[in-house]
């Protein structure tokens, strides 16, 4: 008895159902979950906010915490260049229709947004935002009291995104976070423990001549003002000292902070005193745990 022969078109309209089927519920799922998985990211960088300026206790804060004291931060815009706030009729013009929703690191994207750095580009973040988001934590006069920066910079895997906050005086550092980055577990990845987060507090960012005097040193080298860097990842260190050193120059928030104490009539030289004073009154920092050896060579 010959055996019945198969249907082709039958096979492919029901594998084309299946796929559409399976199609449409993923998109449901994903669509489900867009509106989580933006509250999330939401919680997230607010968090890494309030861990950079020294406000997160990762063992007892909670989600609510963490939305209760962010309400304590006012987000700005500003122009990188010329150092100045965007008021809602710049933002229109800017083409930014919402500060809260604005994206620096999407707008290196749009020509419109952004400037290429060219050779100029010690980040190595290829184009430059026109405008970033700050975070500004008034005190009871309505003064500055602590200014968060969204920091990014190309490591040794990819780039490396973090907040740096500074306090009054727009010179000394409060504290640091690293929020994303691609960097080697158990090497470059070490720049997000507490422990080595906590050694950038009190630094001084810039000298009385106004240049900025801070770094990431190569690991057993000290030096006076800058940051030991992590033994073992030394392009990661590298990294993030250029980092740094862009963002707190010219190119970066300079302009801004520069702005910001002509207003307050500090002068670095003044700056310098208090991050003095902030550094000697600073509690001992934990050191390093043991420092672990190059893995196969990809840090060096």
């Amino acid at each position: 008895m010959s055996k019945p022969k198969s249907n082709n078109a039958k096979t492919i309209s029901v594998a084309l159902t299946l796929c559409l089927v399976c199609s449409v519920l993923v998109s449901a799922v994903a669509v489900g979950l867009k509106p989580a998985q933006v509250e999330n990211a939401r919680l997230d960088r607010n968090k890494n906010i309030l861990v950079a300026a020294d406000m997160y206790d990762a063992e007892s804060d909670t989600a609510d915490d963490v939305a209760e004291r962010f309400k304590d931060f006012e987000v700005k815009i500003i122009d990188l260049n010329e150092g100045t706030y965007l008021d809602d009729d710049a933002l229109k013009t800017a083409g930014i229709p919402d500060r809260n929703a604005y994206d620096a690191s999407q707008a290196t994207k749009n020509q419109a947004l952004s400037e290429d750095l060219g050779d100029n580009d010690p980040a190595g973040i290829g184009r430059k935002p026109k405008y970033a988001k700050v975070y500004v934590k008034n005190d009871d006069a309505g003064q500055p009291e602590t200014v968060v920066l969204p920091i990014q910079g190309y490591g040794l895997w990819g780039t490396i995104y973090g907040f740096l906050t500074l306090e009054s005086d727009m010179n000394t550092i409060k504290g640091i976070s690293f929020y994303e980055h691609k960097e080697t577990p158990g090497l470059g990845a070490r720049i997000e423990e507490p422990e080595w987060r906590a050694k950038w507090s009190g630094i001084e960012s810039y000298d009385e001549n106004g240049n900025v005097a801070t770094g990431v040193t190569k690991a057993g080298n000290p030096k006076e003002n800058w940051v030991d860097g992590i033994s073992g990842a030394t392009l990661t260190s590298r990294g993030v000292s250029n980092m740094i050193q862009f963002w707190l120059g010219e190119q970066g928030y300079k302009p801004y902070l520069d702005t910001l104490r002509e207003k307050s009539g500090q002068t670095v030289e003044g700056a310098d005193t208090q991050a003095n004073q902030s550094k000697s009154a600073a509690q001992p920092k934990t050191e390093l745990a043991a420092k672990l050896p190059v893995a196969n060579g990809k840090e060096a």
